[in-house]
């Protein structure tokens, strides 16, 4: 299936671990293929059970202590303005889970301003925006002042909400920043940061690691192209490919004629 220029696949595996391990590995071996080429690679991680899991997995992967990690860079799709030692910390998730077993410069982990950093919120946002523009590519075109991500992971909530874009809520319809401040989220922490959907959007690819019964109504909204207003799943499109990797029982309404077995 395509839209807009971008392929859209379905691959499903029969349970959550089948399909971390999956992903995990699809991540590192495009991790290893760009590196070899000797190209820089901007990579966007998410939080959440699924993102974590991913990252446990890839964090076993023997190819690890190979792979020139001074090309690699690591940002984040959305944060909670909490302290950086919460385990509400997307980045602190991300450290333990993966980034802290890597050979990689401290540069390299891009992370939003935490809520004791001595920046008020509308702050961190656009610190994070102002980082996010100094790896421009110099010859953008239509694009913003933001990398082009090889792969944007993204989580999905039960609500469908992508990053932490929600339902109904205006961050979802900005366009004119990178990166939008939240506040009074549906889901706690209260405040948070968050790409925007033109940054999400300017990835090659847009992964989105599914799993569990409660996502099953959110993938086939996202899926049957709900407004993205309601549905912010339905709104994320990457460039070049826009993945669902998802189990079998976060599949239940999704049309067979868009599940691809291989990938």
């Amino acid at each position: 299936m395509t839209e807009n220029g971008s392929v859209k696949q379905v691959i499903i595996k029969p349970d959550a671990d089948t399909l971390a391990s999956y992903v995990a590995t699809r991540f590192m071996n495009r991790i290893v293929k760009r590196v070899a080429e000797g190209k820089r690679m901007h990579v966007c991680l998410t939080g959440g059970t699924m993102g974590g899991a991913v990252l446990r997995t890839a964090a076993q992967d023997d190819r690890i202590p190979d792979i020139d990690w001074s090309l690699v860079h690591f940002w984040f799709g959305d944060e909670r303005f909490v302290p950086r030692d919460s385990d509400d910390r997307n980045e602190k998730q991300a450290r333990e889970a993966f980034l802290d077993h890597l050979d990689i410069p401290a540069a390299n982990i891009h992370t939003a301003a935490s809520s004791e950093d001595g920046l008020d919120l509308d702050a961190a946002a656009t610190a994070y925006a102002d980082e996010l523009a100094q790896f421009a590519p110099s010859d953008r075109g239509d694009a913003g002042p933001w990398p082009s991500f090889d792969i944007c992971f993204l989580g999905v909530g039960p609500d469908a909400h992508i990053a932490s874009l929600f339902p109904d809520r205006p961050e979802i319809s900005v366009t004119d920043r990178a990166v939008v401040a939240v506040r009074e989220s549906p889901k706690p922490p209260s405040e948070r940061v968050s790409l925007t959907r033109p940054v999400i959007n300017a990835s090659k690819r847009v992964w989105m690691v599914i799993a569990g019964a409660d996502k099953a109504a959110a993938l086939g909204l996202a899926l049957a192209g709900a407004s993205y207003q309601s549905v912010p799943a339905a709104g994320a499109k990457g460039r070049r490919r826009t993945a669902f990797f998802v189990d079998e029982v976060a599949a239940d309404q999704v049309p067979p004629q868009l599940i691809d077995r291989e990938y």
